[in-house]
């Protein structure tokens, strides 16, 4: 059965699904931005097969995440650092361990996102950039954008309807 593409969607989600959704995916570029570059490196670090590694490594090279770059010629080896896509996806990661260890952490959390200069833990919100200020989620909505479809602005709608 083949794979259904989420190539043609304008919705955000099922663009960067069809990129980083298969799980080996950000658990690579979670390596890579934590500093791993070497195909070796993975490997061990996610006890992965050859196979599926290349074939993730290529996916996330072709989907610009991901810059392949020779670091020895004889034998022929390539290096993989992330690109300013890749680097933008700290975020959605960064997302992801706070949600994870909010909902999922067993005892205590293993690993957690602080603040370099005080070291206290720190929560995924969104920012109003013109005003410096933090949003609520509560206080957030989806709305159509510019180059929203009359479909897309239609589910919207609905969307909205249904919330008030």
């Amino acid at each position: 059965m083949q794979r259904k593409t989420l190539l043609d969607s304008e919705c955000p989600i099922a663009l960067s699904l069809e990129r980083v959704g298969e799980w080996w995916s950000l658990l690579i570029m979670r390596d890579a931005l934590q500093g791993l570059s070497r195909f070796d490196d993975f490997s061990r670090s996610l006890d992965i097969s050859p196979n599926m590694l290349t074939r993730r490594l290529n996916a996330l090279v072709d989907a610009g995440l991901l810059e392949r770059r020779a670091y020895s010629v004889k034998p022929l080896r390539h290096e993989y650092v992330p690109t300013e896509r890749g680097r933008d996806l700290k975020g959605v990661l960064f997302a992801l361990i706070a949600w994870g260890n909010r909902h999922f952490s067993q005892d205590e959390v293993s690993v957690q996102v602080v603040d370099r200069a005080t070291g206290r833990t720190l929560q995924p919100m969104m920012v109003d950039v013109v005003e410096s200020r933090v949003v609520p989620w509560d206080e957030c909505e989806l709305v159509h954008g510019p180059g929203a479809s009359q479909g897309m602005r239609e589910r919207l709608g609905r969307m909205k309807k249904v919330q008030d």
